[in-house]
């Protein structure tokens, strides 16, 4: 654009900003901080080429009906001067309006693309090179940015669990984690999102960290537009909101002044990265070009609150720290801000032949990878250690214990955290010994809080650990689901594999506590968990299988970055009998080595008359009612323990169901959403047409006492679900 002619399709807002920046002359400049020109140059390159970006994807989508994504970073771009004030090894959990960091960020580490990135992205060409476009994300392993697709601040725990998993490095393994020991991580997120249950939690958890003694190096960055869509945020909330957390450093910056806000982060960085003080800076901004390109601000503000905003525009900030250097005029920037719009629209069309998916397969494929003769492998070694102190026959809670002890022993990056599972060894003493054996610093109590609990997980599986958190009770999961769900699950397939949450999550889950807790400590839901693509979800009945299952579920996590979900049975935790007293039919008498692969089921019995699909209490009922079965009727069934909700062993039970022709899908959870509902599903697309029943439990939550026996399956109930088949 070197005639200086500008373009007849400027925005409104291209149109005021390019036009104060051509007023700038060395007189406009006085006052202006004196940032480096260096610094000055990179922060406004970094800031307008988000702001061209933003315009592009616009254009694209309003001209050509091409692009997907019209959320953008325009008049949050101060947060490119948070970028150069931070190291680019430091771990970046970001706000979806993140433009100015991204392309700030890049600056720092040399051959990067991020143009061509940013619009990959926003075009859904499969050769982005974070989410390979599955999704547009601000995410990269060269620059330390870790994709996020949160809008409520449900990374935040994610990024409390690093920072203390980066303050917890230590030299015996270092070399497993990702980022330096002396890194910090920084978090951004938007003022409307402070007010989420996630955002509150993950700063408590961060003040009572610290509060105790703790090193959280930890930035959070609260991006204050004022806007939560169309919902405006109180003058003064978020000062007031933050100001008072104990521990928690604080300080204000304005986008308008970007040597205030290189400042103010270079201030509280440098004392979360010397001290591990966890960290806040205010970060007033303002939002243009609506929340996304569908929103018409005009609806809902009034004509004077847009104009006022335009005067806050960071870029004419960045754009008089690079007059004032002396190197170049307004003019000259309006001119090299021509150039690039140019350049980034004819970039965005040479793009457009780059290709986009066209197979389910390949979308899908970070998701859930699976290698068995990796796994099978580690799980053997790790099953042929015998874990110490072991002795059998063990119960459930047992055989779990020791398989904990055997990781443990095995692997010095091993985890074993959540409520009251240290000193106390957990409420039905499944944890019991570990503390004393291993160590405070890798057996330990967390806040009473399952966000934070799940939190932990999330950022040490990123940092290269093994996290074995347990969540006390089934009931308790649901209040912090969406750390599995919206986080952990999904940051693979974001980030194309390049980055994964390992971890097995241990879970005191199900019915049949008599006489104890009702719904609180007796849920039978887990519907939530099996819509979650890629989860693994192990659900062992009997001690033989729980341990090895345990090791496979561990051995999963390490190999191929998995989140497995462990659904314990409360109720045979202490379990020794099957028939009679004595008996001694639900122990684990073997010496606990070998696993269960991922997906397949364990067959007990071979009768001919009926199949009998079931897992975790339900194969103990069952079982029970298998023998009666023989006794009371003459009829010979066999018993499929599932083991694995997910992947379910389709296989295995489409095999056993056509032996004999007849199948009773026996369902500790709930009619309506349990599993069962996906194993006659699941029967019925392998082809199988003989006779299903199904018996599963009320829709109703679990009440107190006897009366929980009425909503719950019993052998009388499988009994007569067998009756109905004949």
């Amino acid at each position: 654009m070197s005639t200086g002619i500008r373009p007849d399709d400027l925005d409104p807002l291209e149109h005021a900003l390019l036009d104060r920046i051509a007023a700038l002359d060395a007189g406009s400049t006085v006052g202006a901080a004196g940032l480096s020109p260096i610094i000055a140059a990179e922060l406004f390159e970094a800031q307008a080429t988000s702001r061209i970006v933003d315009h592009t994807a616009r254009w694209l989508r309003s001209v050509h009906g091409l692009g997907y994504y019209t959320i953008g970073s325009a008049g949050h771009e101060a947060n490119a001067a948070v970028a150069l004030a931070l190291r680019p090894t430091d771990p970046a959990l970001l706000h979806y309006r993140s433009g100015g960091f991204y392309f700030a960020r890049a600056t720092q580490v040399p051959g990067q693309d991020p143009l061509g990135d940013v619009l990959r992205g926003m075009l859904a060409r499969t050769t982005e090179p974070m989410a390979g476009g599955r999704h547009k994300v601000f995410g990269s392993e060269p620059l330390s940015i870790v994709p996020q697709t949160s809008t409520i601040a449900s990374h935040l725990p994610r990024a409390v669990g690093l920072a203390l998993s980066i303050a917890s490095s230590g030299a015996a393994d270092d070399a497993a984690r990702r980022w330096p020991a002396d890194a910090i991580v920084v978090c951004s997120f938007g003022d409307a999102s402070l007010n989420h249950s996630t955002a509150q939690g993950a700063l408590n958890w961060a003040a009572h960290s610290a509060h105790r003694g703790g090193r959280v190096p930890l930035l959070f960055v609260c991006e204050d537009n004022g806007l939560g869509i169309s919902v405006p945020t109180p003058d003064g909330w978020v000062g007031a909101s933050t100001s008072g957390r104990p521990a928690l450093t604080r300080a204000e910056a304005d986008g308008t002044d970007p040597a205030a806000v290189i400042e103010a982060t270079a201030a509280l960085a440098a004392d979360a990265r010397a001290n591990g003080t966890p960290a806040l800076l205010h970060l007033r901004t303002v939002r243009y070009l609506g929340h996304a390109g569908t929103d018409v601000e005009s609806a809902y503000r009034s004509a004077a609150a847009l104009r006022a905003d335009v005067e806050r525009d960071p870029i004419v900030g960045a754009a008089r720290e690079v007059v004032a250097g002396g190197d170049c005029s307004g003019h000259d920037l309006v001119e090299w801000y021509l150039d690039q719009r140019g350049a980034a629209r004819a970039r965005a069309f040479e793009l457009l032949a780059e290709p986009e998916f066209t197979s389910v397969d390949a979308i899908v494929a970070p998701l859930a990878p699976r290698t068995p003769d990796r796994v099978a492998i580690r799980a053997g070694a790790l099953g042929n250690r015998p874990a110490p102190g072991r002795t059998a026959p063990m119960t459930l809670a047992q055989s779990i214990n020791g398989a904990l002890r055997t990781i443990l022993a095995a692997n010095d990056s091993s985890l074993v955290f959540g409520e009251d599972v240290a000193a106390k060894g957990g409420v039905y003493g499944v944890t019991r010994g570990l503390q004393r054996e291993f160590g405070a610093d890798r057996v330990f109590d967390t806040l009473l809080d399952e966000q934070s609990i799940l939190g932990l997980a999330l950022g040490s599986g990123l940092n290269g650990q093994l996290p074995i958190p347990e969540i006390q009770y089934l009931a308790y999961l649901h209040n912090a689901e969406d750390q599995l769900r919206g986080e952990g699950a999904s940051l693979a397939f974001f980030s194309s594999g390049a980055y994964r949450n390992p971890m097995v999550v241990r879970v005191a889950a199900y019915g049949y506590q008599r006489g104890f807790g009702g719904h609180f400590h007796n849920d039978n839901s887990v519907a939530v968990l099996r819509d979650i693509p890629g989860v693994i979800i192990a659900s062992p009945s009997h001690p033989s299988d729980a341990g090895r299952m345990l090791l496979t579920c561990a051995a999963s996590a390490e190999t191929d970055g998995s989140v497995c979900v462990f659904l314990e049975p409360i109720a045979r935790y202490h379990t020794a009998d099957l028939h009679a007293d004595g008996d001694g039919l639900w122990l684990d008498d073997g010496d606990g080595r070998g696993h269960v692969a991922v997906g397949s089921a364990a067959l007990y019995g071979e009768g001919s008359d009926g199949t009998i699909l079931t897992w975790g209490n339900g194969c103990y009922l069952a079982r029970r009612a298998q023998r009666r079965l023989v006794h009371e009727h003459g009829e010979h069934w066999r018993v499929v323990d599932l083991r694995w909700l997910a992947p379910m062993p389709v296989e295995a039970m489409a095999r056993e169901a056509e032996a004999t022709g007849r199948v009773l899908v026996v369902d500790e959870t709930r009619r309506s959403g349990g599993v069962g509902e996906g194993i006659v599903t699941a029967l019925v697309e392998a082809g199988f047409r003989g006779d299903i029943g199904r018996v599963a439990a009320a829709d109703s939550f679990v009440p107190l006492g006897a009366a929980a026996e009425l909503v719950l399956v019993s052998e009388d109930d499988i009994i007569a679900a067998t009756r109905r088949l004949r």
